[in-house]
């Protein structure tokens, strides 16, 4: 059985394996023992509320209880760019125009931009590919947005998720050759190296601070603006049926989308619920027409599951095996929603 849970001391070998599996463009999971070592650390800390929550970066593994692998990685940062610049392009609109010779006419521009300073992130989201299938990456991705909604105090206003953006299969990235590579004069997994170990100054240093035309791009680049890496777009879709969007920031070396949204407005501040688990539960479940995610409330051993269970009357029947899985007793409290978002005419 999987559970997604807080992530442990004992989990570094198997996050560096998932680490080396994921390629280039996330920087936040770079195979590098020191570096994963330190997340590892700060992760703890922040689960036993040991620094500051401002400093707090939540990661979360998915573990195949079976065989004590771990499946899958994710994460949330509680802010960015406090402690370092965090950069991305704001696509704008400049007006031309001449009353005199009749013409109007509309430019989309990029602006070198710090606005999402402060904000919460999504982030490192990582299914092995061995366990891409079900409903394993929809566990994964939305254990994040229940854990919100059991915290939101811990969290920003805001919440980002930067999208990895589009490569083609030999890993080259249309928009960094065509714009990036200008400014920065190496390799686009050299930037990206540098970025995850949190060498930022460079940005500032070489890019241009003002309004890039957009027009002036080949239009292979063009084409790239806004869109996600061919492995990312199912995160994308999951993460925009629980009420993220995007609107009008990408990352500045890939052109990957960032979506957003109100915390407030995420379906799982809207539709989750408490419920307690009932004192007698059916050790077979029936299935049902829409899973339920079920997690315990405790910040420190957080862990979350899918079941077939159902919520009534704030009242849940989850088997042993459940019970087990989020380090649970009968008349514990645990949050509930369901799997899959209500389908609207």
């Amino acid at each position: 059985m999987l559970v997604v849970r807080a992530i442990q001391e004992q989990d570094l070998e198997g996050m560096l394996d998932l680490a080396s599996q994921v390629g280039s463009g996330m920087t936040t999971l770079k195979p590098d023992r020191k570096m994963l070592g330190q997340r590892l650390e700060i992760a703890c800390a922040s689960f036993a509320e040991q620094i500051a929550p401002t400093q707090r970066d939540y990661v979360f593994v998915m573990e195949d209880t079976s065989n004590g692998r771990l499946a899958g990685i994710c994460a949330i940062k509680s802010a960015v760019g406090l402690e370092e610049p965090f950069y991305n392009y704001r696509i704008g609109t400049l007006v031309h125009s001449s009353r005199e010779l009749g013409v109007f006419s509309q430019m989309e521009t990029l602006y070198l931009s710090n606005d999402l300073t402060g904000t919460s992130e999504l982030c490192s989201l990582f299914l092995h590919p061995d366990y891409r299938g079900g409903t394993n990456g929809k566990l994964l991705s939305k254990s994040r947005l229940l854990f919100i909604a059991q915290f939101p105090h811990l969290f920003n206003a805001k919440l980002i998720a930067e999208m990895r953006g589009f490569q083609h299969p030999d890993g080259t990235s249309p928009f960094y050759e065509s714009l990036g590579r200008h400014f920065f004069k190496m390799d686009f997994n050299h930037v990206d190296d540098l970025t995850s170990l949190g060498k930022k100054s460079f940005i500032a240093e070489l890019m241009p601070r003002y309004p890039l035309y957009v027009d002036y791009l080949p239009q292979e680049a063009q084409d790239v603006i806004g869109r996600v890496h061919v492995a990312t777009a199912p995160a994308r879709r999951l993460l925009e049926q629980e009420g993220m969007y995007y609107e009008g920031y990408v990352d500045i070396f890939d052109a990957g989308p960032v979506l957003q949204a109100r915390v407030s407005e995420l379906r799982a501040l809207r539709e989750s619920a408490l419920a307690i688990i009932a004192p007698a539960a059916q050790e077979v479940a029936e299935a049902a027409a829409n899973p339920v995610l079920v997690a315990n409330t405790v910040l420190r051993d957080f862990r979350i599951i899918v079941t077939q269970a159902q919520p009534q009357s704030a009242r849940i029947a989850l088997c042993a095996s459940e019970r087990k899985l989020l380090a649970c007793s009968a008349g514990d409290p645990v949050r509930t929603m369901t799997l899959n978002a209500r389908k609207h005419p």
